[in-house]
């Protein structure tokens, strides 16, 4: 069976592409997958190393105002979609996944023209602008949340199958991710995160948090501050006074051990992307979660609140983040386990851990044999 991915922009369509692309290739070995992405976007890079063969084309975001630089994308897709076809007709494909960002547009929407069988992914609560529109056009689509079908236009072709997430997520111990970070599984932990790079605001609220955690040894944390802000955080934790190298406190520059830090964690703080909320939910966490207020069409805050409304997370505006609200809530949660282990029953029970199992099912139900 020969397939095309694709996805770009943002990790957030790269990494489920590649995770569709080695699932279909561990169930249907002789496989053979190609990535269709963009020549300078992340994917170019991020594909190869992960042993995937990379097809590039060209392509650019839409800016959000009509400008000279609107014709220019323009220009780029109409390129991407003759390029598109070039590949198309020398590759052949049974079948194209695309899994948004605006690569994905004119790939798929290319193979779907021509008959080639097409599906797409959507991982966020509220669907994308190409994804919507691509919708018409394709087979099926693959959601990550039941609130973002209503979003759609045609809930026929929808597929409720989630996010895939990594194999480890869920399946180590609360003694084996205790012992990796060196901390006591029978103590509270909180995680905290803001993604790779960090997020500025949740780091700003943290120290005012970590005041008030000095005087709760029995409570441990788990803080990966990013790489662009480590050095920072540091030095304003240094201003303040804060003795942040305690036995039960791990600050971190960058967290490699996630899916151990999320199987002896009881409380995720953090960001409201959907890899992040797919993990969490599969792992049994409760969150707080602060959506990116900059996100296209503010879909985080759309991803956060479908977890609040199945009791799962409590959710925090970044506009409204401060740290005296922030440990409010932290507060109000670890004085109250029962309701951490509700919070804890939702996020399982809203978590789909077979995901990419429903999703290489579905490629090959739709793909031709």
């Amino acid at each position: 069976m020969r397939v095309i991915v694709t996805g770009g922009g943002t990790g957030g369509h790269i990494y489920p592409a590649l995770a569709i692309a080695k699932g279909i290739l561990a169930k249907v070995p002789d496989s053979e997958i190609l990535y269709v992405g963009t020549r300078e976007g992340m994917e170019a890079r991020l594909v190869p190393e992960a042993g995937i063969s990379f097809k590039g084309v060209s392509g650019q975001g839409l800016p959000r105002k009509i400008s000279l630089d609107t014709l220019k994308v323009g220009g780029k897709t109409i390129k991407a979609l003759w390029e598109t076809k070039e590949i198309l007709k020398k590759y052949k494909p049974d079948l194209v996944v695309g899994t948004g960002g605006y690569v994905s547009g004119p790939v798929v929407l290319t193979a779907a023209l021509f008959g080639i069988p097409t599906l797409l992914h959507e991982q966020n609560a509220l669907p994308g602008i190409t994804n919507k529109i691509l919708t018409r056009f394709v087979r099926k689509v693959m959601v990550t949340f039941p609130e973002s079908i209503a979003h759609f236009g045609v809930r026929k072709k929808l597929i409720l199958t989630g996010l895939p997430v990594r194999p480890e997520i869920g399946s180590i111990s609360r003694q084996k991710g205790a012992d990796c970070l060196g901390l006591r599984p029978e103590h509270l932990t909180l995680l905290v995160t803001g993604g790779s790079r960090g997020a500025r605001s949740i780091n700003q609220a943290m120290p005012k948090v970590l005041r008030q955690l000095a005087n709760h040894p029995e409570i441990q944390v788990i803080w990966a501050t990013g790489k662009a802000t480590y050095q920072e955080t540091v030095e304003t934790l240094k201003a303040e006074g804060i003795q942040w190298q305690r036995e039960n406190w791990r600050i971190l520059e960058y967290l490699k051990a996630m899916p151990e830090a999320l199987a002896c964690a009881d409380l995720f703080v953090g960001r409201a992307g959907a890899t992040t909320l797919a993990e969490i939910m599969v792992a049994g966490k409760p969150g707080i979660l602060i959506p990116y207020p900059f996100a296209a069409e503010n879909h985080q805050e759309f991803n956060a609140r479908a977890l609040e409304k199945d009791g799962a997370a409590r959710v925090i505006l970044d506009q409204d983040l401060t740290g005296e609200n922030l440990w409010a809530v932290i507060q109000g949660l670890a004085e109250n386990p029962e309701q951490l282990a509700e919070m804890s029953r939702s996020a399982r029970k809203s978590g789909q851990p077979d995901a990419l199992e429903k999703i290489v099912k579905v490629c090959l139900d739709t793909a031709w044999k």
